[in-house]
């Protein structure tokens, strides 16, 4: 059975501009390394057959990973400037089709290159346990452990990470989901997360519990800025 990745990485950056002016998000380096791979030396560990990074803003620019990265392969985005991720994902969807699936964020760092490594038998998303109110994507869950909702906004509950799996029955749900969302009243504004939100009933998913610390998404150029500072920080120290 295949086992196969899609990293998103087709958006305009606009939150990290000016950064994002000259260079897409995902190639902004941390620490000297491009947050795209992290991910991917991350999910080398997974043993994937193929990473499939969707593109669209700069794209041109995503070139080198597919000789630096064995069996990635490039997937191009052109509604990447009028429709939300979920046009990444709808894209992609032929890679849902054909095996087990992590669909990933490229705006990671991600600090734990094992994140990847223990087998998985359902499909999940990735979550870290904040206490108290967030305001970010968030996991409601029943007293089974499978997620019944995705959505914006929660209270002493699991935040996404920017991670997931779908097993290869799953991901095929996953697809002819977003295949019949796309192009549907509103569609231009959907993430994919509110098509999997909509279909959790046909979706049995859980979490994965990560260490914050594992895996950081960088949203604006302060979050960039302090990430860089702590690094170089822990670098005097030693």
């Amino acid at each position: 059975m295949a086992k196969n990745a899609i990293i998103m990485a087709s958006g305009l950056g606009t939150r990290m501009r000016p950064l994002t002016e000259h260079t897409p998000k995902p190639l902004i380096k941390v620490h000297g390394t491009p947050m795209i791979e992290t991910v991917l030396r991350a999910l080398q560990t997974a043993n994937v057959d193929a990473v499939y990074i969707v593109v669209g803003y700069l794209k041109e620019q995503f070139a080198y990973l597919t000789q630096k990265y064995p069996h990635t392969v490039l997937i191009e985005n052109p509604d990447y400037t009028t429709v939300n991720n979920i046009s990444s994902v709808y894209y992609a969807r032929d890679v849902l089709r054909s095996g087990d699936c992590y669909i990933c964020e490229a705006d990671l760092v991600v600090t734990r290159p094992d994140i990847f490594a223990a087998p998985l038998s359902c499909s999940c998303y990735f979550g870290k346990f904040v206490a108290g109110h967030s305001d970010d994507w968030v996991f409601d869950t029943n007293a089974d452990g499978l997620i019944t909702r995705v959505g914006k906004a929660g209270d002493d509950c699991y935040n996404m990470v920017g991670l997931s799996y779908f097993t290869q029955k799953d991901a095929a749900v996953l697809a002819d989901k977003i295949e019949t969302a796309y192009g549907s009243n509103g569609y231009e504004k959907l993430f994919w997360d509110d098509v999997v939100n909509a279909n959790l009933r046909a979706l049995p998913l859980r979490v994965v519990p990560v260490s914050p610390t594992d895996i950081t998404e960088i949203d604006t150029v302060e979050e960039w800025e302090e990430i860089n500072r702590r690094g170089e920080g822990e670098r005097k120290c030693k």
